[in-house]
């Protein structure tokens, strides 16, 4: 079993607040190393305050406990805190558990420099998908696809790689956390994740040409481990150098390189 939540855990962890076993203090340190962005040069304890929802005396207890911790740093001139790389302790047993990683590295990357384009590999965290690993041709040097950043779980090809996986009632289920979190765009994000879960039904992979920012397009492909968590593939590229035939050659070499791993190793997804 690799150490990463099963989907059932997640629908479990909504009501875990309520329960006289949850420790609220714990649950705030979390909230505050969650509210950290990766474009963030440096956070005060007002910024943390504002981000956590939390009262400023609570905040300022939990960032000393941090930083007394070595999760934290502080600019003592600045007066600004960051994440200090003894966080990446926390990850890397999950990361180390998910021997997948290691075996469609290679594949990965010998899609990347095919289609001159990016493949990541990515898990579920709440209305996101996490980056556990990438691959990229030379020209995509710049996009941002550093391994833990997030991404939307709906507008993406890999989040919706991820929902078309799902068993009805789970995936009605993630469908209304989403439209609670987004009332205002629901029609747009549903009528997008129809058009993927008939992407998929036709063809065997998700689309997302532009729906999650403009400038990237991009096709999705899950894979189910035999613990029965769900991964996702994602494929893409600048959208002003892709048209429709070539997502669709995307889309079609990553069925192939996902079912080649599933064939190949798939006695070793544990």
């Amino acid at each position: 079993m690799v150490g990463i939540r099963k989907n059932t855990d997640l629908a479990a962890s909504a009501a875990a607040p309520q329960d006289r076993q949850f420790i609220k203090s714990l649950a705030r340190g979390f909230k505050v190393l969650s509210a950290f962005r990766a474009e963030d040069r440096g956070v005060t304890n007002a910024e943390l305050a504002r981000r956590t929802g939390l009262p400023k005396p609570t905040l300022s207890r939990l960032t000393f406990t941090l930083l007394s911790l070595n999760y934290l740093h502080l600019d003592e001139d600045t007066g600004r805190y960051f994440l200090h790389p003894h966080v990446l302790t926390l990850g890397y047993p999950v990361l180390h558990g998910l021997s997948v990683r290691e075996l469609a590295r290679p594949l990965m990357q010998e899609l990347a420099d095919s289609v001159r384009g990016a493949v990541v590999l990515g898990m579920r965290d709440g209305l996101s998908m996490i980056i556990i690993e990438r691959a990229r041709h030379r020209t995509m040097a710049t996009w941002p696809l550093d391994i833990g950043v997030a991404r939307d779980i709906a507008t993406t090809a890999i989040g919706r790689a991820y929902i078309v996986a799902l068993g009805e009632k789970e995936r009605r289920e993630l469908l209304e956390e989403v439209r609670a979190d987004d009332e205002m765009r629901w029609r747009e994000i549903e009528r997008g994740i129809g058009d993927a879960l008939k992407s998929y039904s036709d063809n065997g992979y998700t689309l997302s040409a532009g729906d999650w920012v403009p400038e990237y397009s991009a096709v999705g492909v899950p894979l189910k481990l035999r613990d029965g968590t769900i991964l996702s593939f994602n494929c893409g590229g600048y959208a002003n150098r892709l048209n429709p035939d070539q997502l669709k050659q995307m889309g079609e070499k990553l069925v192939l390189m996902t079912r080649q791993l599933e064939q190949v190793h798939g006695d070793s997804f544990t």
